[in-house]
């Protein structure tokens, strides 16, 4: 994997900015979840994460590629192998969430953050995993019987996990605190883009498309400006964080990975 060197890449003015991969959920005839106005994830998704690109690269002189930049298709595992290829200081994957049931819909409202786990944090933390995953289920057999254990391998660099995890509070918290939605909390599950990725990675649900009033604010364009400017804001918070915690490591304050300090 890349190292995590951040603190030179938004510590020394001679070094370009972090590289960071943001993948729009869904596209082509994958439509998503859909709003009672007709507002599809793909294109929300697609929106937002253009938005985000553009903060990112005027903010962090971040060197950022989207997975898809228009309605195509993408399988889940060529989701990954794009991310990699650019070899990404960090990955976030844009998705909407959804309810089955009208009276679900009703209630079922706020913002989720998700990091890599080989379980589901919760009961609705699975659903929400089944139904992003639900594509890797149409791909041939050889692309997911070894699911488990690439979440597994995954999870062995404990580092890039723990980076995870720390990348989704951070964005976590940006968006609660820009957007003032409904805090759904930070969760774990086994997102199958998320899994081989070689960076820290989260995938977020920005919210309740099928939600009367949530899905409405969500097609609203300031409304998503204001999301992609509160995910930006988490990354600038989390590569400060390990900046510093890179600048003690190299100061020999801090024990490397698997040290003994």
């Amino acid at each position: 994997m890349r190292a995590l060197l951040l603190s030179s890449l938004i510590g020394t003015a001679a070094s370009a900015g972090p590289v960071i991969v943001i993948d729009p959920g869904h596209g082509g005839n994958q439509d998503g979840a859909s709003s009672p106005a007709g507002l599809l994830e793909k294109n929300l998704a697609l929106a937002i994460s253009k938005k985000l690109k553009a903060k990112l690269e005027a903010d962090l002189d971040a060197k950022v590629k989207l997975t898809r930049d228009g309605d195509s298709r993408l399988h889940l595992d060529e989701r990954v192998g794009v991310a990699n290829r650019q070899r990404p200081d960090l990955f976030v994957s844009i998705h909407a969430n959804s309810m089955p049931t009208a009276s679900q819909r009703r209630i079922n409202e706020g913002i989720e953050t998700y990091f890599l786990s080989a379980a589901a944090s919760g009961e609705d933390a699975k659903k929400v995993a089944a139904r992003e995953n639900a594509e890797a289920r149409q791909q041939s057999k050889a692309a997911t019987s070894d699911t488990l254990a690439f979440i597994l391998a995954d999870l062995q660099k404990a580092e890039t996990h723990h980076d995870s995890s720390r990348l989704a509070y951070a964005v976590h918290e940006s968006l609660i605190e820009g957007t003032k939605a409904q805090d759904r909390g930070v969760q774990q599950a086994p997102f199958y883009v998320l899994m081989g990725l070689e960076a820290p990675a989260v995938l977020i649900e920005v919210g309740f498309v099928s939600h009367p009033r949530e899905g409405e604010r969500l097609g609203d364009a300031k409304y998503q400006q204001q999301i992609a400017d509160s995910i930006a804001g988490g990354i600038k918070a989390f590569l400060a964080q390990v900046e510093a915690r890179d600048s003690k490591r190299s100061e020999g304050t801090v024990p490397e990975p698997g040290g003994s300090k």
